[in-house]
């Protein structure tokens, strides 16, 4: 696999010109650390902003595989959801069509990876984010 490239120029409220540039393997982890610079730096959108005008903003482009684990954290937190219902999201948050084969070849490769669980029949597969579950707090006793 060849190495990505991605590139963000940043302007504070002083006019001073950041730029950060990842070649290599780029993961979500250091997408999310770029974005809280941004943030750091002043330059995030005001709240009610999607995902997708985010990455336009910065100047990142994300692939579809990408954007899919957005919505699947955040819209799909700690619920089971089906392919359909991330098609739907994905095409509501992004204003792109995506076919349902696509989604279910992403969600396979995710649980392949241990990112999401899924369970069912072939023809009604459920798929949830694997470390959701929410834990049991023991009550401690009150004297």
């Amino acid at each position: 696999m060849p190495a990505r490239k991605m590139r963000v120029e940043v302007f504070d409220a002083e006019g001073n010109r950041y730029t950060v540039a990842f070649e290599g393997q780029i993961t979500r982890d250091k997408a999310v650390r770029l974005l809280d610079l941004v943030e750091l730096l002043g330059g995030m959108p005001a709240e009610g902003k999607t995902a997708s005008a985010v990455a336009a903003s910065s100047g990142i482009t994300a692939s579809k595989y990408d954007k899919m684990q957005v919505v699947v954290s955040k819209h799909f937190p700690i619920t089971w959801f089906a392919s359909r219902e991330i098609q739907a999201v994905y095409e509501q948050e992004y204003n792109e069509p995506i076919s349902l084969s696509t989604v279910a070849t992403y969600l396979g490769r995710m649980a392949d990876r241990n990112m999401i669980l899924k369970a069912g029949a072939s023809n009604s597969l459920k798929y949830r984010l694997a470390g959701s579950v929410p834990q049991a707090v023991p009550k401690q006793r009150v004297p």
